[in-house]
């Protein structure tokens, strides 16, 4: 038997292992003659390289596979089922010619599982460069090269020559096996150690939820079947304390009522109130918050250009305020307390005036403690239609659907929040009920043949969404629009990848009678086991008829379409695309007092990052983290700024080229969408790699370990923010500002 290896061995083993790959991505480098610092718009190495290594005999042969997302609409490539989606360009050098040995003809790249099956074969290559092999969407995978007798083999029989194998192989159980059954996480923690005494510094009373009690107490949060938990973080619990929306004595609270749509014409006035809302749930009453006692807030539906005030009251227990998301408004009503306006206090109003320059799809939601306001449901869409002859293509129906996910305890109840500051700080708070449109299943009858067009908004606090809409090859679905602009053409998709605060516009033909699920499918990891698994959950369906539709309705639909009007806006700036970056920010994180246990877990997971996390597999490490121990952050590294003290300053007319790059090396790298007010912006390329496709942005998905480059149209004055639209990450302070002169 070999010799036991300890857990702080284990934990050395692993760093080591991750040191040595690291190490062998450099020398694959060096070998292809790629200096590193000439590829720094590439993605991280760690997470987005690949070391080819050559058999013994063949040295000092080499090279680098680098990943790249295979060409998607969306701010990452996964198939309908949640793989995620990749195209290799190898670049090799060193290899002899395939005659000399065994006289083989062509050297060939092949792609498996670690288990090697099935072998895919890539194509024929040699030394130099050879992009765009792929697409491969194995969760793990292996590279090989070898010499065969012809250029396009059926199997692989000839002699290997060079192989390597994706970061993602480095996730081993016995890297993450290694946390002890001790420490704090035992012994401490106890829910009854909260009290006033504990919080002086913090008056309930003065916030207007009432003196605490200790009726609530944080439960134990709840586990994905797939995730075990680990030993000793089982009596952890949050720090600050807990809170929920109590039903008055007098049950006052009416029952929400489902969205409505405000159609509003130019220089109409709507009311708007913000307060508590009885939601029943599964027969399971809540109490929540709701705009004008609806659930979701009502659809304001305006045509471009039009100028609406809106009347708002705040009847919550919170001071909050109302942004306008992706609006390219009067800075003076971007709803920002602190920055833009004064908190609303309870009991206080505000008016808003809100001019609409730009047709598509937004929201709007509170900026203060919006992961408690927002994720108890304040929040609606806006719904700005362009003329006839510049709006979208002719459809049957249109349909606004909004994402959202909400956290249940175990027993069924809602899972608290933190009272003084947000809980969930490492990965943002993933619910377990799905909702769209406030309600856990969506159903929709349609018309066999008929076309809908889906405007979907992703309102959760972190979930990143893969939306499909039933089996393939019962339909099509195309995109045709995201946040600011319709596309410059548009694609057939399989599926939709939303990110927090995301927005998509896209039209699904329905050709076959019967139902059709809706539904989020995901590949998650496990870090405990290294393994990745599948999460299909069921968000509604449409049911097709047989009577039907009259396809006169929406003509030419099977056709892909260009926009020229979207074309000519970005041929404006094409020629800067290539342009070197004005500024460079690095997203990061930074961990202080987290219990040891944690740490020791946070370390060995520092092997591998997934490019996005699907699903919360670390609740109990996640939920006890506040901003006092998690600090997230934007920083500048030219001036080594960080959050708000990084200063920009702008004047209208500007383009501005930035570069963002999402750190791999942080303790916990994660995916981001980061969205910018009151400007528009385009994103030109993803580790490296143009954008093909373009449409203007607010928001974007960063994945862990990418860099992005956008073109950032300076048009609005004022003082803006820009941050993280994770909640519990801007809570955790992953925001900056920047100045527009006029």
């Amino acid at each position: 038997m070999g010799k036991r290896i300890g857990p702080l061995g284990r934990e050395a083993a692993s760093l080591a292992l991750a040191a040595l790959l690291g190490a062998a991505s450099a020398f694959a480098q060096s070998a292809a003659g790629i200096p590193e610092e000439d590829r720094a718009d590439q993605g991280a190495p760690g997470l987005h390289r690949i070391a080819l290594y050559p058999t013994p005999d063949l040295a000092p042969a080499g090279g680098t596979a680098f990943l790249r997302w295979s060409p998607t609409p969306f701010g990452a490539s996964v198939t309908r089922d949640g793989s995620h989606l990749y195209l290799l360009d190898l670049e090799i050098e060193g290899l002899p010619e395939p005659a000399s040995l065994d006289g083989s003809r062509s050297w060939v790249a092949w792609v498996t599982t670690p288990v090697m099956d099935p072998v895919i074969r890539l194509g024929e290559v040699g030394n130099g460069r050879f992009p765009g092999l792929g697409p491969v969407a194995f969760d793990k995978f292996v590279i090989l090269i070898s010499a065969e007798a012809s250029p396009d083999p059926p199997s692989r029989r000839g002699r290997l020559a060079l192989r390597g194998a994706s970061p993602s192989t480095r996730v081993l159980p016995d890297n993450h096996l290694m946390v002890p059954v001790s420490g704090s996480g035992e012994a401490g923690a106890d829910p009854a150690s909260h009290s006033a005494m504990d919080h002086g510094a913090m008056d309930h009373a003065a916030m207007g939820h009432g003196a605490p009690t200790d009726e609530l107490a944080w439960p134990h949060p709840p586990m994905l079947p797939e995730t075990p938990m680990i030993p000793g973080l089982g009596r952890l619990r949050p720090k600050p304390l807990p809170f929920l929306p109590r039903l008055a004595g007098d049950r006052s609270a009416p029952e929400a009522t489902p969205s409505r749509v405000a159609r509003l014409a130019d220089g109409q006035t709507l009311d708007l109130i913000a307060g508590a809302v009885r939601r029943r749930i599964h027969g399971r009453e809540y109490l929540m918050y709701g705009f004008n006692g609806q659930y979701p807030g009502p659809l304001i539906h305006v045509d471009q250009a039009a100028t609406i005030f809106v009347n708002f009251e705040n009847r919550t227990r919170w001071p909050t305020a109302i942004h306008w998301h992706g609006i390219r408004l009067d800075n003076a009503f971007d709803g920002v307390p602190g920055l833009t306006q004064d908190p609303v206090p309870p009991g206080g109003r505000f008016q808003y005036t809100i001019h609409f320059p730009d047709a598509g799809l937004y929201w709007y939601h509170p900026h203060h403690r919006e992961e408690v306001q927002q994720d108890l449901g304040l929040y609606g869409n806006m719904l700005v239609e362009a003329p006839p002859e510049l709006w979208y293509g002719p459809v049957h129906r249109e349909e606004v659907l909004l994402l959202d996910d909400l956290l249940l305890a175990d027993d069924g109840s809602l899972y608290p929040w933190g009272e003084e500051r947000a809980t969930h700080a490492l990965m943002g708070r993933f619910g377990n009920l799905f909702l769209v449109n406030g309600e856990p299943r969506y159903e929709l009858e349609v018309a066999r043949g008929e076309v809908i067009r889906f405007f979907l908004t992703n309102v959760s606090n972190t979930r990143t969404f893969n939306l499909s809409f039933g089996e393939p090859g019962t339909h099509r679905v195309k995109v045709v629009g995201s946040d600011l602009s319709k596309f410059e053409r548009e694609e057939w998709v399989d599926s939709v990848v939303l990110a927090p605060a995301e927005r998509y516009i896209v039209e699904v033909r329905y050709d076959e009678a019967g139902e059709h699920a809706i539904e989020n499918r995901v590949r998650a990891l496990e870090h405990t086991f290294g393994s990745y698994f599948s999460r299909v959950t069921p968000l509604g369906a449409a049911r097709v008829t047989d009577e039907e539709a009259d396809p006169e309705t929406a003509p030419d639909w099977n056709r892909l379409r260009a926009n020229p009007e979207v074309s000519a806006e970005v041929d404006a700036y094409r020629d800067r695309f290539d342009d070197p970056p004005d500024y460079e920010l690095a997203l990061t994180l930074e961990v202080e007092g987290l219990d040891p246990a944690i740490m020791q877990r946070m370390r060995a997971d520092r092997v591998f990052f997934a490019p996005v996390e699907w699903a919360d597999t670390m609740p109990m490490m996640n939920s006890v983290a506040s901003p006092e121990e998690a600090r997230w952050i934007v920083r500048e590294p030219a001036t080594g700024r960080e959050n708000e003290e990084i200063e920009w300053r702008f004047r209208v007319g500007d383009v501005v080229r930035v570069r963002l790059r999402n750190d791999a090396a942080a303790i916990h790298a994660m995916q981001h969408p980061f969205h910018i007010h009151g400007q528009r912006f385009l994103v030109t390329a993803r580790n490296g790699s143009p954008v093909q496709n373009q449409v203007f942005k607010d928001t974007m998905l960063i994945a862990a370990g990418e860099t992005v480059d956008i073109l950032l149209e300076i048009t609005n004055p004022g003082k803006w923010m820009a941050h993280c639209h994770i909640a519990e990450h801007l809570e955790a302070g992953m925001k900056f500002l920047f100045t527009v002169d006029p």
